[in-house]
């Protein structure tokens, strides 16, 4: 699902890293072929002064997680896809380098 759309801005009222316990921030997200997923945020990192934002599918733990840039307007924050190539792989390498450092840990 790295080619993702979703079919709506949702407010994850949040800003912060998810790793303490608390209400699950769920997410529709639809693929590009339609189908519709229940995501859950499990993690916020920054990258160049940018929020973004790690959902997994609720019903498939497994699946490969997916990168959103959260984006806040007035007092609301919207999951936004992130379109740009060099963004997206920016993105990519930051989160990969956050994991790599926690598994050492």
């Amino acid at each position: 699902m790295s080619d993702h759309k979703h079919d709506h801005d949702q407010d994850c009222g949040c800003g912060h890293d998810h790793d303490h316990e608390h209400e699950e921030s769920v997410f529709i997200v639809t693929d590009e072929e339609g189908k519709e997923h229940e995501m859950v945020m499990v993690y916020t990192f920054d990258s160049q002064d940018q929020l973004y934002a790690v959902l997994l599918d609720r019903n498939d733990p497994e699946a490969d997680g997916v990168i959103f840039r959260i984006e806040e307007e007035d007092d609301d924050a919207y999951l936004v896809n992130i379109e740009d190539e060099a963004e997206w792989e920016r993105v990519v390498a930051v989160y990969n380098q956050i994991i790599a450092e926690e598994n050492r840990e």
